[in-house]
């Protein structure tokens, strides 16, 4: 590294940061970052790396940059990783970055198809390149292979495992059920063993290895999954940001009403398994609506739901249900998971509060008797003995007593606690044994050649706190990574045995050791544990101690005290312990290490479950007594070591994993934030560290990790030679430029197609290349005087070799003899030459005969004449061969009559290429017009659409302008309808006042008429004469009362009125307001009284009738009673019936709103053959109460013929069109007239015929009126009669 070159230097977020380097000391060196000029810091030698010259520039193998070191990993990830490039290769190995987001169609199955056979490093790293590859392994090496794929929570693990099974499933499936079944069985898995964590949302809290089997054609036969370490602690205890596994919440937010009232199921906060962590469903916006109030919690309904792209609790249960159904779980086998899970919590209310006896023990809660009962009922166990069992044990004695006297010793609360909590994780822990083992039968096979397994399980962790769990995870790396050194390191050797290197085996550092002191025998971390578990008084602190004294001087092995982290610092020495992993070191708390490691229930727990009344829980209890430990003694409690089972089982699987070859994917978290496009370098340094990649770039170190092809190289340095030097050969040219330069022979290799250099070495030779001009003169002379070396050794060879060719012809003189027996054969040939060239030229000729007879095959016209032609020719050349044959000839005739044919050919030939010449220029020609007949197609279209533009912007124009002159006509006509309404009131209060004061008079008269009857008795004379003053009084009435009547009136003479007459003449001006004037106007004209027809008699009035006022009458009275039929059926319908809609609310309500006008019979005939088109938005009933953002808004057309509809269609997203025609769907269609409507006075409703009709004939109203017509149910309009016209 020189001074002021850029460097790689230790940063403490981004991991490393470019810089340059300002000082050497001892130990460290001083660094100026690039991008903070004038600022420097110290960093150790061991952790500053040499940087490319372009630190933008990203490669997809990491071996192809020039410098191999941890700082130019991270950089090509973080560099690949902004371009959305998630995948990068190291070798063989694939690091897989999770992008937190869909990549477009990185996935699709075009991806798949184009992965599909394509070696490793033809196209862009990705995840179905390695399946791919271990693919066609298997298939060319005929061995089964693996696929480990490994890293942190949220890393993204189970996803790229899922990609690998699809690609396998859709890729080599058999198109059967099984490749459906095995990709749906990782739902059911998802749903039972995932669970929320910090770090990812769907995090596997189990290891698994899905193993795809192939038959003998390679073909997919069937699967098997294997299933590590269930974190069963997560089932009784979670911290407040985490959730329990996702089959809980499911089961409570998507379960129906009847399981959920029959399991006594209520929401997540009221269960203590559930209540202590995160109690948010996953949930969608959609689906947020669909989970009741009552199902969520106070923190659910506060919060609101959690939203993930991957998760959804409601849909997932179905979904879920989906995948049982598909992979052959019954109703009966997914109702009895169900039922078992919904035990496990309430089991998990059951709660304890001491005895208050001398005793000592513990009773139950009176609370908590509902929620034990309830978990008896579902788990089939009876409640008082469930009671009795989380209360006490039971103890065997073996002395002091008859032996095998039984005691029941009562247990304290925090003892029935744990009793509580061991249960319920031994019937969950069962019952997803139970799953994995129905998930494998659902994709059995008979016969398996070879499989495919992808390994998933989580890779090295370290958190604050690390327990039991963490442990034995990192105990599994270790065995990996040492199966992944050994794997990686064959790899390597592999490739330099086929380059030729002939290198010797290349060694790493064993983690051996660390193994060792896990799982050795007696004096292992775990067989401590297991000895720990089998003392009657077990304690955490005193396994802790043993571990340290018996491995106090092991390098892997240290206190808690000398943790480089405070928090650990203050962790006695008995309460934990360091190992130093080929990650870094991990500081294990082991509080809870040995009951953790207990897997047994007690005796009277586990009696209890094992003969419950429950067929399907007695099941998942089989043979558990089977696993017990064998070492342990009669009396004592019983004891199933977890670490031996793990250690088991990981030990089969390596077992299975070195009989098979392999490919990994290292997963990696790009942040801790799980959001897209965050690179967090320090965290994803340290991640690359723990998956071992840094360690596999040590190991690399060891081999020739830097190679390079030779022609990349003659391009590289081309520039640096003179024009002599370039001309040689590649590999001559590397050949002399290394030898030039003295490198050492040891510091690289040359294969077959690529030089291999040791670690730095590449860098050094390039560092020589590009120094100054001078060093550059002094290589070229060495190379000239390695060339003149060269080519003098080749001279040398070639002396050697000429007197090697000199004894070969001295031995060749001796065969000379042989050639004596040739000359008759050669004087034979002679003689007979001329006729054997003539064959041969006859054959040529022949042979250019059928090129022509196939040339004649594609010529269209006079294809006749010419192979006739062709025909001859062809049987002339027979005949020449014929007579050569048959006859002794001479060359000169020979070649005469070859001319012949030639001379005849080439004249063929000639016609035959004008023939062609003629028809290719008449196909150009064609060619050339059917292109002119398009262009002028074209234009008329372009013309066409032109004027109908123009032709549709008139008729709008128009269209407003007839709406505008419409709504004036209107306007004027409720002004004058409101002054003769003004006009009327006036009058009609004028003749209010003129009857009272003739009833006055009335009055005054009858009363001086009753006055002069009485005086009458006394003076009858003068009764006679008060006639004419009577007569006088009734003539003034009579005349201030017509004024008032009608111009007829006018004309009566002045008699004398009664009152009746005079009452009857007031109600007949009163009747001559005028609305009732124009109802009896249209009374008046009525000629058809229709009241008393049926249905059908108006029906078949409409469809026959040619009288034009009848049918205006018969449509008037059919649309009356369809008012009257709808008016009913809307008063008389369902309370919570939902509104039946048969057009838009804004026509109805402007309906109800305003009373329709009435026309004169005349008016309305006029109007029956006008043709008018309707657009509105139309929202349905179901949708009008919708937030606005959620409404569909749908539209409505309508086709008026005259004052009624004749068509009608709605159109709303994602349903069909609904279609409808006047007599087939009268009962649906809007049944006001298009006065009624209002749609003439709505600016923009109304829209052109041709725009109506394209929409009508898009949605199929043709086919549906047409079928009317056919049934006869159409009713006879403009519509149905310009389609009859168009069908003939």
């Amino acid at each position: 590294m020189e001074d002021g070159k850029a460097v790689w230097a230790p940063h403490p977020l981004d991991g490393f940061q470019l810089g340059s380097i300002i000082d050497i000391g001892v130990d460290t060196l001083t660094i100026e970052p690039l991008n903070q000029k004038n600022k420097t810091f110290l960093a150790p030698v061991n952790q500053v790396f040499s940087a490319e010259e372009d630190s933008k520039k990203d490669v997809e193998d990491n071996c192809g940059l020039m410098y191999l070191n941890e700082a130019t990993l991270l950089n090509n990830i973080r560099v690949r990783y902004s371009k959305d490039k998630i995948y990068t290769y190291v070798a063989n190995i694939l690091i897989a970055i999770n992008p937190y987001f869909d990549i477009p169609k990185l996935y699709s199955s075009d991806s798949i198809q184009k992965y599909k056979g394509k070696s490793l490093g033809t196209l862009p790293p990705h995840v179905f390149a390695i399946a791919d590859k271990t693919y066609r392994d298997m298939k060319v090496h005929k061995l089964s292979q693996s696929i480990i794929v490994s890293g942190e929570s949220g890393a993204g693990k189970t996803e790229n495992t899922k990609f690998v099974l699809r690609y396998l499933t859709e890729s080599y499936g058999t198109s059967q059920d099984i490749d459906e079944r095995i990709v749906e069985a990782n739902p059911l898995l998802e749903a039972f063993g995932n669970a929320k964590t910090v770090r990812n949302n769907n995090s596997s809290r189990f290891g698994k290895f899905v193993e795809i089997h192939f038959n003998e054609k390679n073909a997919v036969v069937g699967g098997f999954v294997s299933h590590y370490l269930l974190e069963k602690s997560r089932i009784c205890m979670q911290s407040k940001e985490e959730r329990n596994y996702h089959i809980f919440y499911r089961l409570c937010a998507g379960a129906p009403e009847e399981i959920r009232q029959k399991f006594h199921l209520i929401s997540p906060d009221n269960f203590r398994y559930l209540n202590r962590g995160c109690t948010r469903y996953f949930a969608t916006k959609e689906s947020d609506k669909q989970i009741l109030q009552n199902r969520k919690s106070p923190e659910c309904l506060k919060e609101g739901s959690m939203k993930d792209p991957l998760l959804d609790d409601h849909g997932d249960f179905n979904r879920m249900c989906v995948a049982m159904k598909k992979i052959g779980l019954g109703d009966a086998e997914k109702f009895d998971l169900f039922r078992v899970v919904a035990g496990v919590l309430h089991l998990g209310n059951v709660d304890f509060e001491e005895a208050g006896s001398t005793s000592g023990g513990c009773v139950l809660k009176n609370k908590s008797s509902q929620s034990l009962d309830y978990c008896a009922e579902l788990l089939g166990l009876d409640s008082d003995d469930l009671r009795v069992s989380l209360t006490t044990r039971v103890m065997l004695t073996t002395a002091g007593g008859a032996k095998g006297t039984v005691i029941k010793v009562p247990l304290k609360v925090e003892q029935a606690n744990n009793a509580r909590d061991a249960l319920a994780k031994a019937v969950y822990s069962h019952l997803f044994d139970h799953v994995v083992k129905r998930v494998n039968q659902c994709f059995p096979f008979d016969t398996s050649s070879f499989f495919i397994g992808v390994l998933d399980i989580a890779g090295f962790e370290y958190f604050e706190h690390n327990s039991f769990e963490q442990f034995c995870i990192n105990y599994c790396n270790e065995k990996l990574q040492q199966f992944f050194n050994e794997r990686i390191l064959k790899e390597e050797q592999e490739l330099y045995q086929k380059e030729g290197l002939g290198v010797n085996e290349v060694h790493y550092v064993d983690n051996q050791d660390c193994i060792d002191l896990i799982e050795a025998k007696l004096v292992g971390i775990l067989d401590i544990l297991d000895e720990e578990n089998r003392l009657p008084q077990t304690s955490d602190q005193h396994f802790t101690s043993a571990v340290h004294q018996k491995h106090k001087d092991h390098f892997r092995l240290t206190i808690p005290r000398k943790s480089k982290l405070t928090v650990h610092r203050n962790i006695r020495d008995d309460e934990g312990f360091i190992i130093r992993h080929f990650a870094g070191a991990v500081c294990y708390e082991t509080s809870k290490f040995v009951e953790k490691n207990n897997d047994a229930l007690h005796m009277s727990l586990e009696s209890l479950v094992s003969e419950s009344k429950d067929p399907f829980v007695r099941k998942l209890f089989e043979g558990t007594n089977n696993m017990k430990d064998t070492k342990q003694k009669a009396g004592k409690l019983g004891f199933i070591s977890v670490g031996n089972k793990f250690k088991t089982q990981l030990n089969l699987l390596l077992e299975k994993l070195r009989s098979t070859g392999s490919s990994f994917i290292r997963c990696i978290k790009p942040n801790l934030k799980m959001t897209s496009h965050q690179f967090e370098g320090a965290q994803i340094l340290s991640q690359l560290q723990c998956s071992g990649m840094v360690s596999v770039l040590d190991l690399m170190q060891g081999g020739f990790p830097s190679r390079a092809p030779f022609h990349e190289l003659y391009n590289m340095y081309k520039n640096y030679m003179p024009a002599k030097l370039t001309r040689l050969d590649p590999r001559l040219f590397c050949k002399a430029l290394f030898k030039a330069l003295g490198l050492n022979e040891n510091d690289y290799k040359f294969g077959l197609t690529k030089v291999f250099f040791r670690p730095g070495k590449f860098a050094e030779f390039d560092q020589i290349m590009k120094s100054d001009p001078e060093h550059l003169a002094v290589l070229v002379k060495r190379v000239n005087h390695w060339l003149i070396c060269s080519r003098w050794k080749k001279v040398q060879w070639c002396s050697l070799s000429v007197i090697k060719l000199k004894n070969k012809m001295s031995y060749r003189a001796l065969a000379c003899i042989k050639m004596q027996k040739t000359v008759r054969m050669w004087l034979c040939k002679r003689k007979h030459k001329p006729r054997i060239d003539g064959v041969v030229k006859a054959k040529s000729l022949k042979q250019r005969v059928n090129r022509m007879i196939e040339v004649v095959k594609a010529l269209k016209e006079g294809k006749a004449e010419m192979n006739k032609q062709v025909q001859d020719l062809d049987s002339s050349i027979d005949s020449f061969m014929n007579k050569i044959k048959r006859t002794i000839m001479t060359r000169v005739e020979i070649d005469k009559e070859y001319a012949g044919l030639v001379q005849r050919s080439e004249q063929l030939l000639g016609g035959l290429q004008k023939k062609k010449q003629e028809e290719e220029e008449a196909e150009r020609l064609r060619v050339i017009q059917q292109e002119m007949e398009r262009e002028q197609c074209r234009r008329k279209e372009e013309e066409r659409h032109r004027k109908q533009e123009e032709e549709d912007r008139r008729l709008k124009a128009e269209m407003e302008m007839k709406r505008k002159q419409e709504e004036v006509e209107r306007k004027k006509q409720e002004e004058e309808e409101r002054r003769l309404q003004a006009e009327l009131e006036l009058q009609i209060t004028a003749e209010r006042e003129e009857d009272a004061r003739k009833q006055t008079l009335l009055e005054q008269e009858r009363r001086d008429r009753e006055l002069a009857m009485r005086i009458a008795h006394s003076e009858s004379d003068l009764i006679a004469d008060e006639a004419p003053m009577d007569t006088g009084i009734k003539s003034v009435e009579v005349k201030r009362v017509q004024p008032v009547a009608a111009a007829a009136k006018s004309a009566r003479p002045e008699s004398k009125m009664t009152m009746e007459e005079m009452a009857k003449e007031m109600s007949d001006y009163l009747a001559r307001s005028p609305q009732v004037q124009a109802t009896k106007a249209a009374a008046g004209t009525k000629k058809h009284d229709l009241s008393k027809w049926k249905y059908a008699e108006l029906r078949d009035a409409i469809n026959t009738s040619c009288d034009i006022e009848l049918l205006a009458a018969c449509r008037e009275e059919f649309h009356r009673r369809l008012k009257v039929y709808h008016a009913w059926k809307s008063k008389n319908k369902k309370r919570n019936c939902e509104a039946e809609q048969r057009a838009p609310k804004s026509i109805t309500d402007y309906a109800e709103q305003n009373a329709p006008q009435l026309h004169s019979r005349q008016q309305e005939i006029s109007q029956n053959r006008t043709q008018r088109y309707f657009r509105i938005p139309f929202i349905r009933p179901a949708d009008q109460y919708k937030e606005p953002q959620n409404k569909k808004k749908g539209w409505w057309y309508a086709h008026f013929d005259g004052p009624w509809i004749a068509r009608q269609m709605e159109l709303h997203p994602d349903k069909a069109p609904i279609l409808l025609v006047a007599g087939k769907d009268d009962m649906e269609m809007c049944e006001l007239s298009l006065d009624e409507t209002g749609l003439t006075r709505k600016r923009g409703a109304e829209i052109l015929p041709r725009q109506f009709e394209e929409v009508w004939e898009r949605c199929g109203g043709v086919t549906y009126l047409r079928n009317a017509i056919e049934s006869k149910q159409a009713r006879p309009t403009y519509a149905t009669a310009m389609l009859q016209n168009l069908l003939q």
